[in-house]
């Protein structure tokens, strides 16, 4: 038969009851809690970077790419056709004016100077035989209206005979027409004779002068190849750096072909280009900032080329400070071109995060946790990107590349 069981033992049998229903209740707890973690995304905080939202200056720029250039660089080319035959000065030397720094051969320039003079003695004889060919001409003609000045006297005295005869009987009026036509005629040959002589003269001024001409441009010619002939032995006019030189000797080089640069290396400015697309944003006068390693430098934009190469624009920027220690001729250079200015906005570090968007999302530091907020956004540089909305001054915000968390509210920081 069925015992009673006893009360104490019932009580341990339900306090047993109790402690394997508490305990599989916190090990249930336990589970969800785990899961809830796995769930939740998380990320180091050793693999993000962050900055701090503050108030600031934000100015809106193009990029470019720059390279610093002499402020002043003179070109020095080669004044006749010759070879090189010697190089005197190395590159990167110091010259003054008048130090020679590469020889030409003078060989072909001294024997065309030498040419040109022996045409110049034949030009100046071609003159002397010209003048007395014209002077002999002209007296010639002289000579001739003198016989023919004569020869109207005696017609005009055989006029006066005949009209006498007449008058007395002994002539005939046949012999007096006679006379006088002979007078007309040779008035009339006299007539031709002064406008030819003056004729003559007239010619003959101006084919002095043609000649006279020629000479005068053959002493131009002479004289300035006989300057070129001295500045043979390439020299500059201007004290600097020798930057650059034409080293190949026995080449030959045309008149006009550059053989050296000199660059005054005590003040720079900045050459760079930019895409075209942005060309109508570029203006003269624009204020610029160049970046130098982590030296930054303002200036203005001194002009732009009218020409697009290649799909880019380049211009000239004047800095503030063309003295700067951290300027070195061909050196690269970040150029950014401002277009706008904002004085004490809200700004951020810009960063991966920002995709250039006026509106995104981004992560907001929250103790351990990363929640994801929308932003409002204005212009932006390569330092900083301006806040219009959802964002605090002090605020910690997430600028490391966030594309595969976009997705998700929010994010545990874990140390």
């Amino acid at each position: 038969m069925d015992r009673a069981i006893a009360t104490s033992t019932q009580t341990q049998r339900q306090r047993r009851r109790w402690l394997l229903t508490a305990g599989a209740l916190v090990l249930a707890l336990g589970a969800v809690l785990a899961f809830r973690t796995v769930l939740r995304p998380s990320l180091r905080r050793a693999d993000i970077l962050t900055a701090t939202v503050e108030t600031g200056d934000v100015e809106a720029s193009l990029t470019a790419a720059g390279t610093i250039i002499p402020g002043r660089e003179a070109v020095i080319t080669s004044p006749i056709q010759s070879t090189i035959s010697r190089v005197v000065v190395a590159v990167g030397a110091r010259v003054q004016p008048g130090e020679t720094i590469l020889e030409l051969d003078k060989e072909l320039a001294n024997s065309t100077l030498a040419k040109l003079d022996d045409e110049q003695l034949r030009n100046q004889n071609k003159n002397s035989q010209l003048q007395v060919n014209l002077e002999r001409s002209l007296t010639d003609l002289r000579a001739q209206a003198q016989v023919q000045a004569v020869k109207v006297r005696s017609l005009q005295s055989t006029l006066r005979d005949e009209q006498q005869l007449l008058k007395i009987g002994g002539g005939t009026a046949e012999n007096v027409r006679q006379a006088e036509l002979n007078l007309t005629v040779a008035r009339l040959e006299t007539e031709r004779l002064t406008r030819q002589i003056q004729t003559q003269q007239r010619s003959n001024a101006a084919d002095v002068r043609e000649l006279g001409y020629t000479v005068s441009m053959q002493q131009r010619s002479i004289s300035e190849l006989a300057i070129k002939l001295r500045q043979a032995n390439i020299s500059s006019q201007q004290p600097g750096v020798l930057t650059w030189v034409n080293e190949n000797i026995g080449t030959t080089v045309q008149a006009g072909d550059a053989l050296a640069r000199v660059a005054d290396l005590s003040s720079f400015r900045v050459r760079a280009t930019i895409s075209d697309s942005y060309a109508d944003a570029l203006h003269q006068g624009d204020p610029v900032n160049v970046r130098i390693n982590a030296t930054d430098l303002r200036g203005t934009v001194a002009s732009i080329s009218p020409a697009v190469d290649k799909g880019v624009v380049t211009f000239y920027a004047q800095l503030d400070n063309p003295h700067h220690p951290a300027l070195r001729a061909n050196l690269r250079a970040d150029v950014f071109v401002v277009t706008r200015a904002h004085r004490g906005v809200l700004r951020v570090k810009n960063g991966p995060f920002y995709q250039g968007g006026k509106e995104q999302p981004v992560f907001v530091l929250t103790g351990g946790r990363a929640m994801r907020r929308t932003v409002r956004f204005g212009d932006s540089n390569f330092d900083f990107v301006q806040i219009m909305g959802g964002l605090r001054a002090g605020e910690s915000v997430i600028v490391s590349d966030m594309k595969e968390h976009l997705d998700t509210p929010e994010l545990t920081v874990q140390k």
